[in-house]
This record gives C-alpha cells, sequence and structure tokens, in this order.
C-alpha cells in the first residue's frame, strides 16, 4: 500500500482541536488497512509568528513542497491584531497558495437531508443542495500589483488594489470546471462582472472561447456576481458547477457555505497543475476560520476538518471509496441526531469535538464490522 505523506498544519483558534480529530480518523484507516500516512507537523498562522517572527517559515514551506497533500486547519484571531502586515497569520495562508502554486480552489456545499432545518432557508430550498464552486486562487486582486496606501496630505491617503488575469489563468481554472461538471450534472456557470469591470469581460471571452473549443457537451451559462449571489439564497439548486475569480470566489463561496446550516460543515480543495507525473501539490482545509471565541472549549465542530481529509483521499491519493466511506460515516452520526453547538437542533443535545470525532469513528466502525 502506498504511504500518503501529509502535513498537518494545525494553526490557531480552534485549529488545533478539530485537527486533533482528524489525526484520529486517520490512526483508524491505518488500522483497519485502508490507508497509510506518514504525517508531520508544522506551526503557521499567528503560532508560527509567535514562535519565529513569520506566519509560515521556510522550513514549513519545504515540508509542504514535499508532502503529497497538507491539511491545514484555520489561521488569526484578535491577539495578532496589531502584527506587521507582512507577518498577519493570513499571510501563512497565502504563501501556501502562491508558493505551491494552488491556483484551483474546490468548495463543495452540499446539504445534508439531516441538516435542512440548520439552514437559514427553508427546507425546500435547501435539501438535497449538492453544488460545487470553482474559486480561482492565485490571481485577481489579492495577488494584483501595485497594492499600495499612499499619503497624499492633509489628512488624506489613497489605497489600491489591483485586479489583474491572463488568458492562461482563466483558462485552467475554467478547464477545471468543465472537467468537474462532467462526473456531475454537465452544467457550469461562469461568474464575473463584465459590466463595470475590464476583468470580467476577459473572464467572459476566455470562458466562452474554452467552452466552443472543448467543452460543448457542459452545459455553460454566465450570471453576474451580484445576481448570483441573489440567486444562491433564492433557489441555489438550479446550480451545479461555479466557476469564478478569487475575490467573488471569496465572497460567494461563503454565502453557499451558509445554505448548509453551517461553515463547520465545509471542507475545501485547493490544487495546481498536475505534474508530468501526475502529481499535483494539494492543500485541504475547512472552510471555517479560526473561531477564536470558542477556541478551547472542546465544542468546535471537526466534520469539516474531516471532510477535508476525505477530499485528500479522493482527489490527491485516488482513494475515492475510502473517502466515500468517511462521508457515509459522517451522514450517518448526523442522521442519528448527534450535533455539536453550531448545528445544535430542538430536542437534541450537543456534543462535544472529541465526541463528534468519536462518533464518526464509531460509524466506520459499525460499516466495517
Amino acid at each position: 500500500m502506498a504511504i500518503h505523506k501529509l502535513l498537518l498544519l494545525a494553526g490557531d483558534g480552534i485549529g488545533p482541536e478539530v485537527m486533533a480529530e482528524v489525526k484520529r480518523v486517520a490512526q483508524w484507516l491505518e488500522k483497519a488497512g485502508l490507508a497509510s500516512f506518514a504525517i508531520e507537523e508544522d506551526l503557521v498562522g499567528g503560532c508560527a509568528y509567535d514562535d519565529h517572527g513569520a506566519a509560515i517559515s521556510d522550513a514549513a514551506m519545504d515540508r509542504a513542497k514535499a508532502a503529497d497533500a497538507v491539511l491545514f486547519g484555520a489561521v488569526g484571531g484578535p491577539k495578532w491584531a496589531n502584527v506587521p502586515y507582512e507577518a498577519r497569520p493570513e499571510a501563512g495562508l497565502l504563501r501556501l497558495r502562491k508558493d505551491l502554486q494552488l491556483f484551483a480552489n474546490l468548495r463543495p456545499a452540499i446539504c445534508y437531508p439531516a441538516l435542512a432545518d440548520a439552514s437559514s432557508l427553508k427546507r425546500e430550498v435547501v435539501e438535497g443542495l449538492d453544488i460545487l464552486i470553482v474559486r480561482e486562487l492565485t490571481g485577481g486582486v489579492y495577488f494584483g500589483e501595485p497594492k499600495t496606501i499612499t499619503d497624499l496630505g492633509n489628512g488624506q491617503k489613497r489605497a489600491i488594489d489591483t485586479q489583474v488575469y491572463d488568458t492562461y489563468e482563466i483558462e485552467r481554472i475554467a478547464a477545471v470546471a468543465f472537467d468537474l461538471a462532467r462526473t456531475r450534472r454537465n452544467k457550469v456557470t461562469s461568474s464575473e462582472k463584465h459590466n463595470v469591470m475590464r476583468t470580467g469581460v476577459l473572464w467572459k471571452e476566455v470562458v466562452t472561447a474554452l467552452h466552443q473549443r472543448s467543452y460543448k457537451d457542459v452545459e455553460l451559462e454566465h450570471n453576474l456576481a451580484d445576481s448570483l449571489a441573489m440567486q444562491l439564497v433564492r433557489w441555489p439548486k438550479q446550480y451545479d458547477v461555479i466557476v469564478t475569480d478569487n475575490l467573488f470566489g471569496d465572497v460567494l463561496s461563503d454565502i453557499a457555505a451558509m445554505l448548509t446550516g453551517s461553515l463547520g460543515m465545509l471542507p475545501s480543495a485547493s490544487l495546481g497543475a498536475p505534474d508530468a507525473a501526475g502529481r499535483r501539490a494539494a492543500m485541504y482545509e475547512p472552510v471555517h476560520g479560526s473561531a477564536p471565541d470558542i477556541a478551547g472549549k472542546g465544542i468546535a465542530n471537526p466534520i469539516a476538518m474531516i471532510g477535508s481529509l476525505a477530499m485528500a483521499l479522493r482527489y490527491s491519493f485516488n482513494q475515492g471509496e475510502v473517502a466515500d466511506r468517511i462521508e457515509a460515516a459522517i451522514s450517518g452520526v448526523l442522521d442519528a441526531g448527534k450535533r455539536t453547538a453550531d448545528i445544535r437542533a430542538p430536542g437534541l443535545d450537543t456534543i462535544s469535538t472529541q465526541e463528534m470525532g468519536a462518533a464518526i469513528i464509531g460509524e466506520l466502525d459499525a460499516a466495517s464490522a
């Protein structure tokens, strides 16, 4: 059995707590003979800054580049609100994305039937929801230059962020979306703001040309980002795969995540381009943040973090059947009424982070019996 090299970067806040449950699941998979891991751990975010004055060290980056996949927890918190901008906890995440060239961010939004009532929308709107947002991750306004704040005098300042996209960046993320759509319901919605942004004009032009050239079998529609945000809370089940840029993808994926009832439920994948041997850099992380208000209380939901391991098994290790087992175990736990505080329901007791991890392992045990 192949040994998968995993780097665990738990980070700050609830990151270490939810990552601990991933380690328990990984240990179960090894004991059951379903997977084999060589696991390393390192620091990222505020804890890394406290240790050596940077959000991620060069040594940690070297480990990330050598790993078959990185599992990332969460970073940030009020403790580091006043650190230098270039050393802020989020800089560690951005460096990982940039240095590993993780251009494709996959964010599923799946509403488990048992959690349909946890959403702020009506059950009929979200029950059975299964959409996938494909976000371009290494270009756009987050990385474009110039990026400056200039003192104009007289108490005035000017801030500039630059939105930049090249044809190849748009083509490669659109190709990922079209390829994924072929494995799902064969529909792609491309989203930008071509009515007011020149990058949006190019985005629509490039996606349309690629579709005509290579993906005519896939249904393609275009939807302005603000209109798409509205439609996501009106009738989200009309969508299958949504492809969009870095900024709009950040916003739209968080909207889609909350349709499911909790940010604590959803994993994500960030993928690079495959090399000559077919290997691609990859990082997997929950959509939720570091939640410093509940850190250390043992009440965080570990499902998104455990789901991130399942995504690693699916996309990096070619072990889709094992990923299916983990996702079925999560569904079984929810069907049995097990709830952490973020997905609490009337008449059901809430359980701790560790108890949720144990419940998922219990489901895995039962399914393997």
